[in-house]
C-alpha cells in the first residue's frame, strides 16, 4: 500500500462547532482509576435506544461467545523532549516524536514552532542526543534528524528511555506517578505518540475472563499520532483532512477477524483506533484484508460503516474527530444526549477518564 487510504469525502452540512459540548473542568480526569477495570462503564444500546451505568468489569456481560475483541497494540514512547538549540542554552525548545519516516528521521511537532529553522541543531540530555532540523512540513511540524553514540545506543528507543518523556495531554496537568499506567498491559511495537486509551481499563484478569466467555482477541496495530488528537480548524466538518497515521493488519487477524463474523460473531472494536483501523482495510462485504500501510481515514456522520458492529470508547473532547467518529456509529443527537448524562452522572472524561460501550 502506498498511496495512504482515505474514505471518499461525504458531503454534509454538519460544522464543527455541532460537535460542541459544555464540560466543567473537574470531570477531566487527572489521575487513573485503580484498579483498571473500576473505571465506569456507560453502555448504549441503538436498537432500544437505551443507556445503562456499569462499571468497566461489566463488559463480559455484553460479549457473546463468538464474538472477536479487536485491540490495538502500539505501545506509546517516550516522545517528548525537552532541550535547547546549539550553543543557545536559554532557547529553549519542546519537542513531540510523532512519527519515524526512516531511521533515525523523525516527524515531530515543535515548540515554540517558528523557532525551528531548517538546519538548526537542537541539544537534548546534555548533549546525549541531538537533532538536525531538515524540513518544514507545516506550522509546527518540522522533520528532524537525530544523531548519537552508536556505539553506546542501539537505537534512538535506547535513549528516549532515558531522558524523555511520556506524552501525557495538555488537560491532564498532575504529575505521573507509574508511566506504565498511560500504556495498555498488551502494548507490544513501539511508535505512538500517545495511547490508545479506551484498551487502558483491560486488565490481564479480566482479559482472561473474555477468552474464557470464546470471544477472541485479535491484535492490529495503528502508531497513534497527529490523525488521532490534532484539533479540527476547518468551520466545516467535510473540509477536514487527517493526518496519515501508521496501521498494520496481520494475515493472522485478518483471518481470525474475518472467520469469526462469517460465524456470526460480531466485530468488537476497543477504541476508535482499532475502529479506523479495521474500517481502512475492511473491503465492501466487511472483510478485512491484511495491509501494511498509511491510512487517512476520517470517519463522521454519513459514514457507512463495514467491519465493526460494536465499540469500546471513552469519551471525547469536544468538536474532535474521535467525538465525530462515535457520532457516526450512533447519531450525533443521541450522542451529545448520552455526553449530557455522563456530566450530569458525574463521569470522568478523556484519556484517564471512563468508557461507553456502544452496541
Amino acid at each position: 500500500m502506498k498511496e495512504p487510504i482515505r474514505n471518499e469525502k461525504i458531503s454534509t452540512d454538519l460544522k464543527t462547532s455541532d460537535f460542541y459540548y459544555d464540560l466543567p473542568e473537574e470531570r477531566i480526569a487527572q489521575h487513573p482509576v485503580e484498579p483498571r477495570d473500576a473505571s465506569r462503564l456507560m453502555v448504549l444500546d441503538r436498537k432500544s435506544n437505551t443507556v445503562e451505568h456499569k462499571h468497566f468489569h461489566n463488559v463480559l456481560d455484553y460479549l457473546r461467545e463468538g464474538d472477536v475483541l479487536v485491540i490495538n497494540d502500539s505501545k506509546v514512547i517516550p516522545a517528548r523532549l525537552y532541550g535547547h538549540v546549539e550553543g543557545r542554552p536559554e532557547a529553549t525548545i519542546e519537542l513531540l516524536l510523532l512519527r519515524q519516516r526512516e531511521l533515525d528521521v523523525w516527524e515531530t511537532l515543535v515548540k515554540p514552532g517558528k523557532r525551528a529553522r531548517v538546519g538548526m541543531r537542537l541539544v537534548f540530555g546534555d548533549g546525549m542526543l541531538t537533532a538536525t532540523v531538515t524540513d518544514i512540513v507545516e506550522e509546527g511540524n518540522r522533520y528532524v534528524k537525530f544523531d548519537y553514540d552508536r556505539d553506546t545506543y542501539a537505537n534512538i528507543y535506547d535513549i528516549l528511555h532515558r531522558i524523555g518523556m511520556m506524552p501525557l495531554p495538555p488537560y491532564i496537568t498532575a504529575q505521573l506517578q507509574d508511566n506504565d499506567r498511560y500504556q495498555t498491559v498488551y502494548a507490544r511495537e513501539e511508535g505512538s505518540a500517545a495511547a490508545p486509551t479506551a484498551g487502558l481499563h483491560f486488565t490481564p484478569e479480566l482479559l482472561e475472563k473474555v477468552r474464557a466467555k470464546g470471544v477472541a482477541i485479535a491484535p492490529v496495530m495503528l502508531h497513534v499520532g497527529l490523525g488521532t488528537f490534532r484539533p479540527v480548524k476547518a468551520d466545516r466538518v467535510d473540509e477536514h483532512v487527517m493526518h496519515t497515521e501508521f496501521i498494520s493488519v496481520s494475515k493472522e487477524s485478518a483471518d481470525l477477524i474475518n472467520s469469526r463474523r462469517a460465524a456470526g460473531g460480531r466485530i468488537v472494536a476497543v477504541g476508535t483506533t482499532s475502529c479506523r483501523t479495521l474500517e481502512s482495510v475492511a473491503d465492501e462485504e466487511g472483510k478485512i484484508q491484511p495491509v501494511s500501510g498509511d491510512t487517512g481515514i476520517f470517519i463522521y456522520p454519513g459514514y457507512r460503516f463495514k467491519a465493526v458492529d460494536a465499540l469500546i470508547t471513552n469519551f471525547h473532547l469536544p468538536e474532535s474527530t474521535l467525538l465525530m467518529l462515535v457520532s457516526a456509529f450512533y447519531n450525533r443527537d443521541a450522542m451529545l444526549d448520552a455526553y449530557k448524562t455522563a456530566v450530569e452522572e458525574k463521569y470522568r472524561f478523556f484519556s484517564f477518564g471512563d468508557a461507553m460501550l456502544i452496541v
